[in-house]
């Protein structure tokens, strides 16, 4: 049995020479975002300690993303993605992004609006749910 690479086949070969080393850079710029938003999600605003006392986290990186641990998350893989410089594999952020907007929606935010209602739809008036910037 044999395997074959895709970089054999001129279809799948999506690889752009010219942009290896700025896809590098540019993907572990993707990478050592991602690293830094789940760092401060999680351990400088103190995720656990506000999840226990039942506290609705908006101030750090919580004042610029809803959801910071799955958009470094989001941005990791993207990273990974435009290292291995392959244009197909793009879609794959975009599939996760979609499903993960739709899972948030019918999950969390509907529990998170009952638990904190007014505060929580304030808070997401001016902060986006997956890509870090503050609105308005």
């Amino acid at each position: 049995m044999s395997i074959i690479a895709t970089k054999n086949i001129p279809l799948l070969n999506t690889e752009i020479l010219a942009l290896k080393i700025p896809l590098i850079i540019i993907g572990i710029l993707f990478i050592l975002f991602g690293i830094y938003l789940w760092v401060n999600a999680v351990i400088v605003c103190k995720l656990d300690d506000n999840i226990r006392s039942n506290k609705l986290v908006t101030t750090g990186v919580y004042a610029y993303v809803r959801n910071p641990i799955y958009s470094a998350v989001l941005l990791v893989c993207t990273g990974a993605i435009i290292i291995a410089n392959n244009l197909y594999l793009l879609v794959l952020p975009v599939i996760y992004w979609a499903f993960l907007t739709i899972l948030m929606k019918n999950t969390e935010e509907k529990w998170l609006l009952n638990v904190y209602g007014d505060e929580y739809i304030n808070y997401c008036k001016k902060v986006n749910r997956c890509i870090p910037f503050k609105r308005k």
